[in-house]
């Protein structure tokens, strides 16, 4: 029915794991791709008629699929909201500019383009492998920096009436590594007002930060960070995870990484079970000996054996 109604917006049991960094994980019963306002009114229209679960696909680089898939609609707007606007004219009260990027624009693409237009305030995001949407909604950051520090206000389209308004950042609820955007909702795009900088100090600070990022984190296929720190600026979950000796301990394809003990990598032939199973075993040993019990940053689609809440973030809401 979903199919029907959509038309060419939809595709059938597309394979998810292409637009994941962790690259494992099943199909979408359905996937759309929106080019304008009008489709997510129809997506909208749809999802409360058939009343499937939904999932917002972004850069996917903090997003788990199940192995046996996701048995509803997946969203990625990836062919309409990707419009970065740079306005160089500054606040003469405060020599600040504002930014506008779309909810697919990618964060290392902002950074380095505000600070190609001499602004600065945006510098921690070159690092990071995700979308301004997905930044928004997880209050993404790094480096002692995040985008609640500069964030003005966020498009937000909401699935259940298909309406669509700009809400100022103090009423999204953010805090480190989380926001209470709703899973309904969709982030269309963000404002920043960022500060006029030196353009080569800025790019000083990027190449220090992409050094000093190749250095302590690994590649491959991870999601980054599994775990937000339980004590932000004070205690990492990295280093409770390595205080258990647990850099190496593997289930299946998947292991903690050598490298960085917040990571769980998927080798050539992992599956999605295999991340989940380290995720539990990592989470269960540190909540066992220290009495942190750590909330995981990776989104969780598609589990239907997962416990409501069990790592914290679950997605998938059901109309």
């Amino acid at each position: 029915m979903a199919l029907d109604l959509l038309g060419n917006l939809a595709r059938a049991d597309e394979p998810l794991a292409q637009y994941t960094t962790y690259r494992v994980g099943g199909a979408a019963a359905v996937f759309v791709v929106p080019r304008s306002r009008a489709d997510l009114v129809l997506i909208a229209e749809v999802l409360r008629r058939t009343g499937l679960p939904v999932l917002v696909v972004g850069r996917g680089s903090n997003l788990l699929v199940a192995d046996a898939g996701f048995r509803g609609i997946a969203i990625s707007l990836a062919e309409f909201a990707d419009v970065l606007t740079i306005d160089t004219t500054t606040d003469p009260a405060d020599q600040s500019a504002v930014v506008t990027a779309e909810a697919a624009c990618a964060l290392p693409v902002v950074a380095r383009r505000t600070v190609a237009a001499g602004l600065t305030g945006f510098e921690w995001a070159v690092g990071v492998p995700g979308s301004i949407g997905g930044a928004v909604r997880m209050n993404a950051g790094g480096h002692g920096a995040d985008i609640a520090d500069c964030l003005i206000d966020a498009e937000l389209f909401d699935l259940r009436n298909g309406a669509h308004d700009w809400v100022r950042a103090d009423r999204l609820g953010l805090r480190f590594r989380g926001s209470d955007i709703a899973d309904d909702q969709i982030v269309l795009a963000a404002r920043l007002r960022l500060q006029q900088g030196h353009q080569r100090e800025s790019e000083a600070v990027l190449t220090e930060i992409v050094k000093w990022r190749r250095e302590h984190q690994p590649g491959g296929q991870n999601a980054g960070s599994v775990f937000v720190n339980p004590i932000p600026g004070e205690l990492a979950a990295a280093r409770l995870i390595d205080q258990l000796g647990l850099r190496g301990f593997a289930v299946g394809g998947a292991h903690v990484s050598e490298k960085h003990a917040n990571f769980v990598q998927a080798a050539a032939g992992a599956t999605a079970a295999d991340v989940l199973q380290v995720m539990r075993h990592v989470r269960a040993r540190v909540a066992a000996e220290s009495g942190f019990l750590l909330r995981s940053e990776v989104r969780l689609a598609g589990f239907d054996d997962l416990a409501p809440h069990e790592l914290h973030e679950s997605v998938g809401v059901t109309w």
